[in-house]
């Protein structure tokens, strides 16, 4: 079996972060393993707490996993500070670590924030370059670049300008309301690529961005091309969401929802 290697905070909702890493990738075929940076108290409503995790601690994890089941792909999430980027890279170099997707996730579902501004310095300046692919969604694009986004021309040249810069393919993921659920993949030799979706409303969303980017890290573990990856990854996160899940208590279902892969791991 292929091995994958998830770096990112843990979610004690279970619905984002780490939990929702293994899931995905377990359902998507591959062997998950993790190296947890943070541990947070978190719901889909709001994030109550962030204990980061010691980056020393943190490299004595991924070197665990390399030195006895080394992964075919890794998906980098949370990193809450510079000192956690910095031994990521460190300890990625190291092991020659391949196939490396980047969530740069700054702020949860839920609108809390995950990452300092120092911290999400550190992850562009050390972590993107080492990346196969970076997913952010639009107003990460927005926060990377420094471009407005509003049309599909501002998501394509957000992308590429990103990619230009840290030498890195970059996945520009439409869902926030700019292009339905397509995407754009820029790839550092300036060629677009676009994945149509279609947006299906379901307020379960919280952990979507975890699980996508963790579907693609699976697909490239198995081998496959990045466009290819990518293409599997959103039919997976669209048939999780499309099994309509409300997973929210009393009444009604809460602004954002519990675990969209609760249909693939029962």
């Amino acid at each position: 079996m292929n091995t994958a290697l998830t770096i990112a905070g843990s979610d004690s909702s279970g619905g984002a972060g780490i939990q929702a890493d293994l899931k995905t990738m377990t359902a998507c075929g591959v062997f998950a393993m993790s190296a947890i940076t943070a541990l947070t108290a978190q719901n889909t409503t709001g994030v109550r707490g962030v204990l980061g995790v010691d980056p020393q601690f943190l490299a004595l994890q991924i070197d665990a996993v390399f030195e006895d089941i080394p992964p075919d792909a890794v998906k980098i999430g949370m990193v809450a500070d510079p000192d956690t980027a910095a031994a990521i890279a460190d300890r990625l170099s190291h092991w020659n670590a391949a196939n490396i997707v980047v969530d740069p996730v700054a702020v949860a579902t839920s609108g809390s924030a995950l990452s300092t501004s120092d911290a999400y310095e550190a992850v562009k300046k050390l972590l993107f370059p080492m990346a196969a692919v970076i997913t952010p969604n639009i107003p990460e694009a927005q926060l990377i670049s420094g471009l407005n986004i509003s049309s599909d021309k501002d998501m394509e040249k957000a992308a590429l300008s990103i990619a230009e810069k840290y030498g890195c393919a970059v996945l520009c993921k439409g869902g926030h309301s700019v292009s339905d659920a397509n995407d754009v993949l820029a790839d550092t030799n300036g060629d677009l690529r676009w994945f149509n979706g279609q947006r299906i409303n379901n307020p379960n969303t919280h952990g979507t961005g975890c699980t996508l980017s963790s579907a693609i890290a699976a697909g490239l573990a198995k081998g496959m091309a990045l466009p290819d990856a990518i293409a599997s990854a959103k039919d997976y996160i669209s048939g999780a969401l499309a099994a309509m899940l409300d997973l929210g208590h009393g009444s009604g279902p809460l602004d954002h929802g519990f675990d969209i892969n609760s249909r693939f791991t029962k």
